[in-house]
């Protein structure tokens, strides 16, 4: 697994806009069978912690059948998932907000 760590998002706020890849922060390398892994159902663990901790941007990759995408299905969410995800991370980041 790869390893996603928060510390230094405000460090790098105070130089650009951060954006957190969130579906390549949960890819798996080097798999026995050749074809890199990934953990689509911590999709909504990492995006969530990437909008407490205040990126400014979230990059996912999405398909319509991430099991038959040409690159990355491993790791993706799945269309129909993102609108959803979008509305519970729009409110907690107007929570965070709030907190300021």
């Amino acid at each position: 697994d790869m390893i996603v760590d928060f510390r230094g998002i405000p460090t790098m706020r105070n130089f650009a806009p951060t954006v957190l890849d969130v579906t390549h922060s949960l890819q798996q390398p080097n798999q026995s069978s050749g074809v890199t892994g990934g953990r689509p159902d911590m999709i909504e663990t990492i995006a969530r912690a990437g909008v407490v901790n205040n990126v400014d941007g979230l990059f996912m990759e999405t398909h319509f059948d991430p099991a038959n995408a040409k690159s990355d299905g491993a790791n993706m969410l799945h269309l129909d998932h993102l609108e959803k995800l979008l509305t519970n991370l729009v409110a907690i980041r107007k929570t965070v907000n709030g907190l300021g």
